[in-house]
């Protein structure tokens, strides 16, 4: 058990416990009490302690997004954006988009040299990577379905910043990791550079602090007028940036219709375009559910066979079809409907894989990591919210934003940079997806809830790029299709593909008798140490909860 610094508001007047022992705490089952699930205890904690202030799932959300900011900088974020599914008590279903959008003087061709090449370094890393951050005008967007106002839930977060928290091993690592990045990436020295990170170390962050202060004096406007995008502008003419002043001035989030399709008498709630996430999740849903997963075991040859042809089936479409539907036609009836799929399906064969060449194009691939992160909140009322945010790549831009002191994005490579030219976690894009000036950048996010008799079932996420919505696939299969208590269902061995590469990512452990008969069928096996980190709450019919955070990393949950 390491000790933490934790200061938290919890009234007016301000009480903390300075090295507080908080443990990471990986499942806890409960009934009528508000549960809390983040990548970070922390995060965690905070929101549980918002819980029990007599805020709700709306409020802690907010509160564990801007600890994530302070203490997970390698993904949490202010200068990023996300997506939020939210059900309220009553029934009432909605979203956020605060994705990250193109500055005004992007340009289709921005990446590409003299000669039509496109040039990946430049959309994954420095200034020119960097989209229009959404996150702080999600948080405020999410505030008016909570109780609480905003200057209590930024707080803590504002206290972890000034005081200092200690850093986990894994932290400790990663930052050590990605020092030669943070050296090339930035003029002004970090709290993030030292010589050598270890367990225990503290991370002050006054400059990010401040920029939390400000947000909780002058609201958005702290962040998106004022001295931060003054300092985010000059941040800018260090290298080859081009946000503007006005970029960050009217930059606006989306409140969209939630993507909501029946999976086996259970209501999914997912999130639209610009995700691609909730539409491939239900393309994989329904199109495995032809073959009927329940009469097969969980990560058996069978299963496994019928999930990935799913997954390529889908993944070939998010090429061709998805992007911002504020751009382009949305084509999402179509892509979900049951006579597409079906006609979309009858080129499965049981007895061999479908090569990926019959539903696109083969293009080289790279293999990159992969850094969000997810929360799920159910509070004791029955509000339910799932939200997933983003850098994109880990540490985003690898820019942080001198004088501010929070981490900029490189979501810009979310994009179609050239059609056809892979971005960072493989995916293909094309026209869709292309950049425009005010665009929204195509997402894998996939924050969702499953409702059962309406009321919220199961609330699920995870970080982990393009395997974000097949690890999201797998979960809910897991607990619906194969029966598994949520501890199995999120913490067995995963399988990731998508479409190109051809290969199929397994993790450590996954069963390799399922692998050689899947082999003799034409499959191509990659074995990767992880896939995703994924945070579940599975509710019964009698009210009783399981909340599970991933062991694959320092996740952990909190209960009110």
């Amino acid at each position: 058990m390491k000790k933490f610094v934790l200061l938290f508001a919890l009234s007016a007047n301000f009480v903390f416990a300075q090295f507080t022992d908080i443990k990471v705490i990986k499942e806890i089952h409960s009934k009528g009490r508000g549960l809390v699930v983040s990548a970070h205890p922390l995060a965690s904690e905070a929101g549980a302690k918002v819980l029990k202030m007599g805020g709700n799932a709306f409020d802690a959300v907010i509160a564990t997004q801007y600890v994530l900011a302070v203490v997970y900088p390698q993904a949490g974020n202010i200068g990023g954006g996300g997506f939020l599914v939210g059900v309220k008590n009553n029934g009432e279903k909605f979203t956020i988009d605060f994705r990250e959008t193109a500055p005004e003087k992007a340009s289709r061709d921005m990446y590409l040299d003299k000669k039509g090449r496109a040039n990946t370094d430049l959309s994954q890393n420095g200034r020119l990577a960097v989209g229009i951050p959404g996150s702080v005008a999600g948080f405020f967007a999410t505030l008016k379905y909570a109780k609480l106002p905003m200057e209590k839930l930024i707080q803590p977060a504002i206290d972890l910043a000034e005081m200092g928290f200690a850093v986990t091993d894994r932290e400790a690592n990663l930052l050590n990791n990605q020092m030669e990045f943070f050296d090339r990436h930035n003029l002004n020295k970090t709290v993030f550079q030292k010589e050598k990170w270890k367990a225990g170390d503290i991370l002050v962050q006054k400059d990010l602090a401040e920029t939390l202060k400000r947000i909780q004096k002058n609201g958005a406007k702290g962040f998106y007028e004022g001295k931060t995008p003054d300092l985010i502008i000059a941040e800018m003419k260090r290298g080859n940036g081009i946000l503007t002043l006005n970029d960050l001035k009217n930059y606006k989030i989306a409140e969209r219709k939630p993507l909501v399709f029946d999976y086996k008498g259970n209501e999914i709630v997912s999130m639209p375009l610009p995700s691609s996430g909730g539409i491939l999740l239900a393309q994989m849903l329904k199109m495995s559910s032809f073959e009927n997963l329940d009469k097969f075991q969980q990560n058996s040859a069978e299963a496994v066979q019928i999930m990935v042809e799913a997954e390529r089936r889908a993944f070939a479409d998010r090429a061709e079809f998805m992007g911002d539907p504020d751009f382009i036609q949305d084509q999402t009836p179509m892509l979900i409907s049951d006579e597409y799929l079906k006609n979309r399906w009858k080129s499965f064969r049981k007895n061999e894989a479908t090569p990926s060449s019959e539903v696109g194009k083969i293009i080289s691939q790279p293999k990159e990591s992969k850094e969000t992160t997810h929360i799920s909140i159910m509070d004791k009322e029955g509000n339910a919210v799932a939200v997933t945010t983003t850098l994109n790549g880990l540490y985003g831009s690898k820019v942080v934003v001198s004088g501010a002191g929070f981490l900029l994005n490189n979501e810009m490579d979310d994009f179609s940079i050239k059609p056809g030219v892979p971005n960072m976690f493989g995916a293909v894009g094309g026209e869709a997806n292309s950049i425009k000036p005010g665009k929204r950048m195509l997402s894998s996010m996939t924050p969702t809830i499953v409702l059962k008799s309406g009321k919220p079932f199961l609330i699920v996420g995870t970080p982990g790029g393009t395997t974000i919505p097949t690890s999201v696939f797998q979960s809910i299969v897991n607990v619906v299709d194969f029966k598994l208590n949520p501890n199995l269902a999120v913490n067995l061995p995963k399988f990731h593909h998508q479409w190109l590469p051809e290969s199929v990512s397994v993790e450590e452990g996954f069963p390799e008798t399922a692998i050689i008969e899947l082999e003799k069928k034409g499959y191509h096996f990659e074995r990767v140490s992880q896939i995703g980190r994924t945070e579940m709450i599975v509710m019964d019919e009698n009210g009783n909860a399981v909340a599970v955070a991933d062991g694959r990393g320092d996740d952990s949950v909190a209960v009110e």
